[in-house]
């Protein structure tokens, strides 16, 4: 109750600091572009007659750390076009040179500088947008934006840009060629449009079209770009082709077979614009094998681990097809659905000589557009390639084949409607086809959100019906919710409820822990947006959860949570938390036995974290929990810490160390080979000490704002420590056993000792716009044993000196532009 009090007494502090800072903001700006028949020359001089016809774009205002307030540097824009491209001035007025942070950084990569950015809505439909952003630095990085999926960082397009400096600012000049962007086939456009400027060292973010942070939504809050008229889309088609190489080596150090291995790629991309508002993105034979490793875990629960998807033509332009959840593009090159087979079918004398881990993707399309009365339509499609074990008779010599994945066709359709008031209704379809007789599945699911005029209060919902069909039966199953939520403002509020049926599995294509779960929740949140007191900002939160089991309806969880935190006038965020479950929870998953369930006491969980500023030096973050649980002896521990430190505008590094301590913890008793434990009809439980330590060391040296290197290294060690041994009674408790855990030899089943090493070193050289080099180191390590007793260092020694899987590849990709080849030819 302490914890209560002390949020809702943050509550009406915010409250009553926010009643005196009602500043306005001011929106709905026009600015109108001028067409040039010559066009500017992008050097980042600003000396060209022709920018002295365009009307400038002033008056930027703050959305943090003053909200309302006038920005404390000048800024001027101005627009130009011509058949083209879109032409952008800027001049960043400042006290001194000395005064503009510019960290160099990649790509993509914000850094720690100041920035100027541009964002077009070419449809004008308060939804969606682009933007291109600058740094002092002449670092380029771009992004896709929508009401639904927030900033996608991950969408790259070749566009031009110069920056010079002196003593008075900084000044930037920009091309943004049509091929670039889509926008309707009419006569007159009218575009959305907005300038920001981000003063680093201020932690000022300003823009010229207000935005205001009690508003929901980014997109609708942009102003107008007017005197566009009679452009053109121009014949968007661009190739990327590509050639890699790679030398493998992994000291297999048997006779006749070499620790070196050598392959040679190569493959392309293709972009074509379809019309004004479609576009066709196809990768053929496509080439993942220099993407960031996965940070791989040691999992103890029932669930898979969700890994992040790295590879860039699954990242970019996905905003469609993310929608509601129905497509985790990992599904595609994953673990083969008949990885195991080989193993259940050996013989007497056989081997598995070798298994891939991963399914080869033969080939991946994505359409994607918008039709000029808000209609968004996506198709995606992509083919794996059929995938074998070789078994090996040790005796004979002799080898077959064991299929392990069928040839698999991977489909997703989206139709999404945009609505009045940033609103939208979205029917998405997804379908996994297997050749032979595997089983097909199919997911269809309708989402829709309405928001009222003042874009304050929402109502959403979803509903979704997943499909398996097996050679003599069809396998069906649903999900559905329904949310309301005050979204703007300072006082934000909802409520909802939602249900997964037993049956419903979305996960042939999609990713989902678990179904057979329905429940309900409710939050409050207040957050402060202007300064007050010590305080730039501040937020808190209280959430409650209560849930049962879809099938049959039993209890399964209730908790309540209260989140409050802040960020001070010295850039120091800080934030605690506080949950509890404050009654017996039940899992039905983690006996790994449908029917049974295991009840988790009563628990009380506390936490924090502080980050400092950014701006200095070095930098600090920390974060931690304690959770301790009505149970003598169990508790978790986890801690982490990570300081970062900025040698140079070139040269930076960055460290995290991870504790995490679970001891006396309880669960099912996993052994080695990653199965639970069942004797004599009896499911047994242990209670384990596990300890994780997890290292990440980042660097980054940049040359150029078109060349660096940067260097992850990653280590994570868990072990897991049996205490004892228990069976799980019908009432989810544990009581006493005779199991002991060990095999025949007095060995543990149950301890693990799991290291996960790797590390990727890339150089990278974007030689021309779209086109780059790219040199890469990777080692990798994953090992197991059973021996818990080793100390960090000795640990530590041991997996180095153990056997990895190094590589280095060399990929030369390449970008043609057809309108460039025309242009050349002619």
């Amino acid at each position: 109750m302490k914890w209560l009090g002390i949020f809702f007494f943050m509550v009406l502090v915010n409250f009553s600091f926010a009643q005196n800072a009602n500043d306005s903001l001011v929106g709905g700006k026009i600015i109108d572009a001028v067409r040039v028949q010559t066009p500017p020359k992008i050097d980042g001089v600003l000396d060209d007659e022709v920018w002295k016809k365009a009307p400038i774009a002033t008056g930027f205002i703050q959305d943090s750390p003053n909200p309302g307030k006038k920005a404390s540097q000048e800024t001027e824009v101005r627009v130009l076009y011509d058949n083209t491209a879109l032409y952008i001035s800027a001049t960043m007025h400042d006290v001194s040179k000395d005064s503009i942070m510019r960290e160099l950084s990649q790509r993509d990569n914000e850094g720690n500088t100041d920035i100027f950015a541009v964002f077009l809505d070419t449809y004008n439909d308060d939804q969606s947008g682009y933007g291109f952003v600058v740094h002092p630095t002449g670092v380029q990085w771009d992004a896709r934006y929508s009401q639904a999926q927030g900033q996608d960082v991950s969408w790259d397009a070749v566009w031009v840009s110069e920056v010079t400096m002196d003593h008075n600012g900084w000044y930037v000049e920009m091309k943004i060629p049509y091929s670039a962007i889509r926008f309707p086939e009419k006569e007159i456009q009218e575009w959305g449009i907005n300038f920001s400027r981000k003063i680093k060292r201020f932690r000022e973010f300003s823009h010229w079209s207000p935005i205001d942070p009690t508003v929901n939504g980014f997109v609708n809050q942009w102003g107008s770009l007017q005197g566009i008229k009679n452009i053109e889309a121009p014949v968007r088609l661009m190739f990327m082709p590509y050639v890699s190489g790679y030398l493998e080596h992994y000291p297999h150090n048997v006779e006749g077979l070499s620790n070196y291995s050598k392959s040679f790629n190569g493959g392309m991309d293709v972009k074509y614009g379809i019309n004004d508002a479609f576009t066709l993105d196809m990768t053929l034979i496509p080439d993942f094998g220099q993407v960031q490793s996965d940070n791989q875990v040691l999992n103890l629960s029932p669930f898979e681990v969700r890994f992040n998807e790295n590879r860039p033509f699954f990242m970019e332009g996905t905003e469609l097809f993310n929608k509601g959840g129905l497509f985790y593009s990992r599904r595609l090159g994953a673990r083969p659905i008949d990885f195991s087979a080989p193993y259940n079918q050996l013989g007497n004398d056989e081997d598995v000589v070798d298994n891939p881990s991963e399914s080869q993707l033969l080939n991946a399309t994505k359409i994607s557009g918008r039709t000029r009365k808000g209609l968004g339509i996506g198709v995606f499609n992509g083919v794996t390639k059929t995938m074998y074990a070789t078994v090996k008779d040790t005796i004979t010599g002799e080898t077959r084949e064991v299929l392990t994945d069928p040839l698999t066709n991977y489909n997703v359709l989206v139709l999404d409607q945009n609505l009045k008031n940033n609103s939208f209704v979205t029917l998405i379809n997804t379908n996994v086809t297997r050749s032979g007789s595997y089983y097909d599945a199919n997911v269809t699911g309708g989402m829709f959100k309405v928001n009222d005029k003042s874009n304050n209060f929402s109502v959403s919902g979803n509903g979704k019906l997943s499909q398996k069909y097996f050679s003599d039966s069809v396998s069906l199953g649903h999900s559905a919710g329904l949310f309301f939520d005050k979204q703007g403002g300072n006082l934000k509020y909802g409520f909802g409820y939602f249900e997964e049926s037993d049956a419903y599995d979305p996960n042939d294509l999609g990713f989902l822990f678990n179904n057979n779960s329905r429940g309900g929740f409710a939050w409050v949140g207040y957050n402060v947006y202007k300064p007050f007191w010590k305080f730039l900002r501040t937020w808190s939160s209280l959430n409650v959860n209560y849930e049962r089991l879809y099938s049959p309806d039993e209890f399964t969880d209730f908790s309540v949570n209260v989140d409050v935190g802040g960020t001070f006038r010295n850039f120091l965020s800080t934030g605690v938390f506080y949950r509890v479950e404050p009654i017996e929870t039940y899992d039905f998953f983690e006996p790994r036995v449908w029917g049974r369930f295991y009840a988790w006491q009563p628990s009380h969980n506390v936490g924090g974290f502080f980050s400092s500023n950014y701006n200095k030096t070095f930098a600090l973050d920390f974060n931690g929990n304690y959770r301790k649980f009505n149970a003598d002896g169990r508790y978790r521990l986890n801690t982490s810490i990570g300081p970062r430190v900025r040698f140079s505008d070139k040269f930076s590094m960055r460290y995290n160390l991870g504790r995490y301590a679970f001891v006396n913890d309880e669960g099912a008793a996993i052994e080695l080979s990653g199965g639970g434990t069942i004797i004599n009809n009896d499911i047994i439980f242990g209670k384990r000490d596990q300890t994780t330590y997890e290292n990440i060391l980042s660097a980054s040296y940049t040359f150029t704002n078109r060349m660096g290197v940067t260097l992850r290294a990653r280590h994570y060690w868990s072990t897991v420590d049996y205490n004892s041994f228990h069976t799980l009674d019908p009432d989810g408790h544990l009581i006493s056993s005779t199991y002991d855990g060990l095999d025949t030899n007095g060995e543990s089943l149950h301890n693990t000792n799991f290291n996960a090493f790797n590390i990727d070193m890339v150089y990278r050289w974007v030689f021309a716009p779209g086109s780059e080099i790219s040199l890469v180191f990777k080692s990798n390590l994953l090992a197991f044993d059973n021996d818990v007793s080793k100390s960090y260092s000795d640990n530590f020694s041991n997996t180095l000196e153990s056997p990895q899987t190094k590589s280095i590849s060399l990929k030369v990709l390449y970008y043609i532009d057809y309108l460039s080849l025309k242009k050349n030819k002619g």
